[in-house]
């Protein structure tokens, strides 16, 4: 830095001298010129940006102008004076003096994690979690992390739960149910399909198959589920249902005597029942859409066949890309070789390793 302050000297009074021998009259049209200049730069740059040389050669020579141009140039006193005071704090500070060390950066996004999924934690709550975990950290640290990153304490971020929160904690326990119609190839019978899914497995239930599926027929199906559930049934709390007419009171009945809660969507309103929907959606798009359907008893076989594939193996977004019930453990990475396994004639593909 000396070298290039010395050197930038020693341009400055070569130019100096160079002046000398020239006449008057040069050097008042070069400073007009140079005005003019510096005029066009300021209405382009209000601002420009001085390096460290640049602020040492002006402050050289500013003292040398007359009092009347002083009062017209980028550099005024002031700025002077501001330039040396940022050059004695620089001076004084010491980057690398000691004192409380930064927190990491995966301690802080644990942190922010832990207080957006647990709303009832507080700041010691969240210490003792990182604690567990192996990171011995303060609840003050906690606190100012929390503050920086906008995250209200506890008590006010447990006003109020978000509806997604609010319907993953009651996935657990609740049943979807619903129609879905296919209308027969050769006969135009329309067929009626009843199913129940479990909505925090996402597993379905084919329950029954028939062309008249009025309230009797209903509630004996919902009885053949619950004995099908076994003990499982008791883990239930709500079952989501529209309101069609097979829906009857004899139906609501068999789930309220297990201490199941039916739960009726508002009129005109399928989205409420978006699991049940869903499930129509997938099926018929990748099976009653691109099959002809002969008669109730091809459908059916066609349905069981399609809700092991959509139980056992088929991938599911909700679930991590994992099925609601897989029946074969994940094969190991590195599987180079596979054999494809046809479902329905080849309408559905699935794929396990092949053997070595």
């Amino acid at each position: 830095m000396a070298l290039r302050l010395l050197y930038l000297i020693f341009v400055r009074l070569v130019g100096w001298l160079v002046l000398l021998g020239r006449s008057s009259t040069a050097k008042d049209v070069e400073l007009l010129v140079l005005r003019q200049e510096v005029a066009v730069l300021r209405r382009t740059n209000p601002r420009p940006r001085w390096n460290w040389a640049d602020r040492a050669v002006l402050a050289g020579l500013v003292r040398r102008l007359p009092r009347l141009l002083r009062e017209h140039r980028l550099v005024t006193p002031g700025t002077v004076l501001r330039w040396h005071r940022r050059l004695v704090a620089r001076k004084w500070t010491y980057p690398y003096r000691t004192g409380r060390p930064p927190i990491d950066d995966t301690i802080v996004a644990m942190i922010e994690r832990m207080a957006r999924e647990n709303a009832g934690w507080g700041y010691r709550r969240i210490q003792g979690e990182l604690l567990k975990l192996g990171h011995r950290t303060a609840a003050s640290t906690v606190r100012r992390v929390l503050n920086r990153l906008r995250v209200p304490p506890a008590p006010q971020r447990d006003t109020d739960m978000p509806w997604r929160r609010f319907l993953r904690a009651q996935a657990a326990g609740l049943l979807a149910c619903d129609f879905f119609h296919v209308d027969c190839a050769v006969t135009l019978k329309r067929v009626y399909v009843f199913f129940v899914m479990e909505v925090a497995t996402r597993y379905v239930h084919i329950l029954g198959i028939t062309t008249n599926p009025d309230g009797t027929w209903a509630a004996q199906q919902a009885r053949n589920l619950l004995m099908d559930l076994g003990d499982r049934a008791d883990g239930f709390r709500f079952l989501v249902r529209d309101r069609a007419s097979q829906f009857t009171a004899s139906f609501d009945a068999v789930f309220s005597g297990t201490g199941m809660r039916v739960v009726k969507i508002p009129p005109g309103c399928p989205r409420a029942n978006a699991y049940a929907e869903r499930f129509v959606g997938t099926v018929r798009r990748e099976v009653t859409d691109r099959l002809l359907i002969i008669n109730e008893r091809h459908l059916r076989v066609v349905l069981d066949r399609y809700a092991a594939h959509y139980n056992h193996r088929r991938p599911h977004r909700a679930l991590q890309l994992a099925p609601p019930r897989p029946d074969r453990p994940i094969t190991e990475p590195g599987c180079t070789s596979i054999r494809r396994q046809p479902v329905l004639g080849g309408l559905i593909n699935e794929y396990e390793p092949a053997a070595a």
